[in-house]
């Protein structure tokens, strides 16, 4: 299957199998080290994840917080890079679709041709570029079409309906809805609205409504399900895990489990 592909299926298949949305764990690629990454990706799909959002680590990682930033810093101090990150992708994609999340320069300095080749051939599924606005967009997502990736786009509960309407008639993949303002972290509950902010982006698309930024706990996940939600994306909690104690690999499969957990269909 191409990449767009996988990623409707993993969709579709998280509704078959009495899930009410699909679990998209993030990781930082490289941290705490190469070897337990891919460990900690294949766990992730093991856990029941549906489809893994993989980062890259970079120096300025605007819409981070302050536990994925320092992920990243740890992982380019050790030396990973780009290539590195997409061979973890290529191993984790044989189990369940990766989506890439790195940053504009990124791609810029290598060329949006060549950088899209990168991913295809490591088997990636499709993109996320969280400083690439709409209006700049359109390079990248021929380049992606043409290699059947998703180019996935964020909408935020500020952006308005016009702009709201553009972004959802392009999207591919599925729509990364954040749920706050600010930057990823974990939170003490989730932001009144939400699904109005669900709906809104909904309502603009036909393909899924994720919903990421902020959650860090089961029942958060199970109320942008509740709110919703085709997807659930979980990042800090469990990079947070990854970096604690002398086993990560099992901090984060049993996380990732819990999450899987609240998600299911009750009954």
């Amino acid at each position: 299957m191409t990449g767009l592909e996988r990623i409707a299926a993993a969709f579709e298949s998280a509704r078959a199998d009495g899930r009410r949305a699909a679990l998209m764990p993030y990781m930082m690629g490289g941290f705490p080290d190469l070897e337990i990454s891919l460990e900690i990706g294949l766990e992730y799909a093991r856990g029941g994840a549906d489809l893994v959002e993989l980062g890259v680590p970079f120096s300025d990682p605007l819409a981070d917080g302050p536990v994925i930033h320092a992920a990243g810093t740890t992982a380019l101090r050790a030396g990973v890079r780009l290539p590195d990150v997409l061979e973890l992708g290529r191993a984790i994609a044989e189990h369940v679709p990766v989506i890439v999340m790195c940053y504009a320069n990124q791609i810029l300095v290598r060329g949006l041709e060549r950088f899209a080749d990168a991913l295809l051939d490591a088997g990636a599924s499709g993109l996320i570029v969280p400083d690439l606005p709409l209006e700049e967009a359109p390079a990248m997502l021929r380049a992606c079409e043409e290699r059947a990736l998703a180019l996935v786009p964020l909408v935020a509960p500020t952006t308005p309906d016009a702009r709201l309407a553009v972004i959802g008639a392009q999207a591919r993949g599925f729509i990364y809805t954040v749920s706050l303002t600010g930057t990823t972290g974990e939170r003490s509950g989730m932001q009144d609205g939400l699904a109005g902010v669900v709906a809104r982006a909904a309502a603009c698309t036909d393909v899924p409504v994720a919903v990421g930024f902020g959650i860090s706990t089961p029942p958060q996940a199970a109320a942008a399900a509740a709110a919703g939600a085709d997807g659930v994306i979980v990042g800090t909690r469990l990079v947070r895990a990854a970096g604690e104690g002398d086993a990560p690999v099992a901090s984060v499969g049993a996380l990732v489990r819990e999450f899987a957990g609240s998600l299911a269909v009750a009954g």
